[in-house]
């Protein structure tokens, strides 16, 4: 049965936080809202979470992770990132955006698109998910948490609790957030290349 934790959406309990870190940190699988929609998240290192995670959405091994960071300090190890993209993605972050580019080796391989070898990162304008990724000092394994045959992501917590209380660990709860994806742009060749159309403003990358 999942834990079910009640956060303020703006002044998120610092207590309640710090129980949900180390739950991650025990290797617990989190329901989490972000400014775009709930996620699901992991520890980075995580191979049962990985596997929870692909299990539940019926995932195949081309689907790119989301490494959810705080800032750019700890989106810099994950990715290999040029002048001209960095500029690009510093004009768009804190936000609604995933971005795919090529690993570092500092990224477990079992994240990594087969062929292509890169990861989806982004930062979260989203003050409950900040408090989260401070706490727990690390990038947090995420991908949306959106079923199989259902075209919305589910935008309620005390539902993902009653719905997923036997397949997550957690679920944090502040709110009603968004019920779209992140939009999500591919830089791995150096130009960017809009893959899903979501939450984020496309135009400044088309």
């Amino acid at each position: 049965m999942a834990k079910y934790f009640d956060v303020h959406p703006e002044n998120p309990q610092p207590r309640t936080i710090s129980q949900v870190a180390d739950s991650v940190r025990d290797g617990a699988l989190i329901a989490y809202p972000t400014d775009s929609c709930y996620a699901l998240g992991c520890k980075l290192g995580s191979r049962d979470g990985i596997e929870r995670i692909r299990t539940i959405r019926q995932l195949d091994d081309r689907h790119h992770f989301t490494l959810m960071c705080q800032d750019f300090a700890q989106l810099g190890q994950l990715v290999h990132i040029d002048n001209d993209v960095f500029r690009a993605i510093k004009a768009s972050t804190p936000g609604s955006y995933t971005f795919i580019l090529p690993a570092t080796k500092d990224v477990p391989r079992r994240l990594l698109h087969p062929k292509k070898k890169t990861v989806g990162v982004r930062i979260p304008d989203h003050v409950v998910t900040q408090a989260l990724l401070a706490e727990l000092g690390e990038p947090l394994l995420s991908s949306t948490l959106l079923l199989p045959d259902e075209e919305d992501p589910m935008t309620q917590g005390w539902e993902i609790k009653d719905r997923l209380d036997h397949v997550v660990d957690a679920v944090l709860d502040s709110g009603e957030c968004g019920t779209e994806p992140t939009t999500v742009v591919d830089f791995s060749d150096g130009e960017a290349v809009v893959v899903r159309r979501g939450a984020g403003d496309t135009s400044r990358f088309e």
